[in-house]
């Protein structure tokens, strides 16, 4: 019997060292420049903007304007508010466990944490309804042409999950204020690829700068702000 405690005792203790190298590795990456150069893009004059908690990475984007109108697939009146209008929508993808149930960091559940690290459940898109935005260091302006935002805006509805090509709202009570809602959405969160993760593979999509890889919401910003 203690010949196999000490065996599990020397697999958690490796399982530990490669977390902790993995970290520090995706820790350093995130550090790592792509499509730094802008220069070869014309008519950069759409504006969006990248906002943050603290932890966790909206892509903004315009309601409404002359290359994309979201009014084909998000109402804002859905929300608890009901509002009747936005100027602004904003998109944050991640663990459809951790967004319902873990309003603040307090409330976190062992189990909601292991499901979320180890893509046991579900992923859900927050949508986030604003009437203006203002740029500050929690809230960088991005400048894009069309294309660019046509390339954005694709790649964030395809991470949308949809019935008939309609998207499915989650009925919910568990929202962040009157003015947000939520959306059933593709892909899995885990250790690998979380909510930031997924923003950064949004500006690179639409070839903006970010991160060759970020788990971390300070990732994407450090190249924003440099």
């Amino acid at each position: 019997m203690l010949k196999i405690l000490k065996k599990i005792a020397g697999y958690f203790f490796i399982l530990i060292g490669v977390l902790f190298i993995y970290v520090l590795f995706a820790t350093a990456v995130a550090y790592v420049p792509v499509n730094k150069d802008q220069s070869k893009y014309t008519h950069q004059n759409l504006s969006i903007y990248i906002l943050t908690n603290g932890v966790h990475t909206d892509i903004v984007v315009p309601y409404i304007n002359e290359v994309y109108d979201w009014r084909m697939h998000l109402n804002p009146a859905l929300t608890p508010g009901g509002r009747t209008s936005a100027q602004w929508v904003a998109f944050g993808w991640g663990d459809k466990g951790f967004y319902l149930q873990t309003p603040e960091w307090k409330d976190l559940k062992p189990s909601v944490a292991f499901n979320a690290a180890f893509g046991l459940s579900k992923s859900a898109m927050h949508v986030t309804y604003y009437d203006k935005m203002i740029p500050r260091e929690d809230c960088v302006e991005i400048k894009l042409n069309h294309e660019q935002y046509q390339q954005l805006c694709a790649y964030i509805l395809n991470r949308f999950d949809s019935d008939d090509q309609q998207l499915i709202l989650i009925d919910t009570d568990q929202n962040y204020g009157l003015n947000d809602v939520f959306y059933e959405a593709k892909g899995k969160y885990n250790l690998f690829y979380t909510c930031n993760t997924w923003a950064n593979s949004a500006l690179k999509s639409a070839g903006l700068k970010a991160c060759l890889f970020t788990l971390w919401d300070k990732g994407i910003f450090y190249h924003y702000q440099k």
